[in-house]
């Protein structure tokens, strides 16, 4: 096991549509774990979510959050994140986020659909700046 360099964690987090797990606070203290669709900003995880979900009510309370990304295939990497949410429900910028993250999901066909779909004034325009990031390769090793 050794940690990525900068270029193999851009590398991780961008050549292939990964789903992460997104760790929020309850308001009782007790964590909430939820899958999200993400992308990247420079340094900066871009997400979407309802205004009214369990992870969306959450960050809205307490921004901190924690996030995992992993591959698991061997020899096995993982990237783990903490830090603050930012949310937004009136960014200009929500369409092109939800189509652009869309678009790495769900395909270049179907971005545009999927975008308009989930760029309504009920979701949030979550953005995540990095306090702390681990990333590391070939777990197996």
């Amino acid at each position: 096991m050794s940690a990525m360099t900068n270029a193999e964690y851009q590398s991780f987090m961008l050549d292939r549509a990964r789903t992460a797990s997104l760790a929020t606070v309850r308001a009782d203290g007790r964590p909430h774990v939820a899958p999200i669709w993400l992308d990247l900003d420079g340094d900066t995880i871009v997400f979407m979510t309802g205004e009214d979900t369990v992870k969306g009510r959450n960050m809205q309370r307490d921004p901190r959050v924690s996030l995992c990304v992993d591959d698991e295939q061997p020899p096995f990497h993982f990237v783990l994140i903490e830090g603050a949410a930012e949310l937004s429900a009136d960014d200009p910028d929500k369409l092109y986020w939800s189509t652009r993250i869309a678009g790495r999901y769900m395909g270049e066909e179907l971005a545009e659909s999927y975008g308009r779909r989930n760029a309504v004034p009920s979701e949030l325009l979550v953005r995540v700046r990095p306090g702390r990031i681990v990333a590391q390769k070939n777990i197996a090793d």
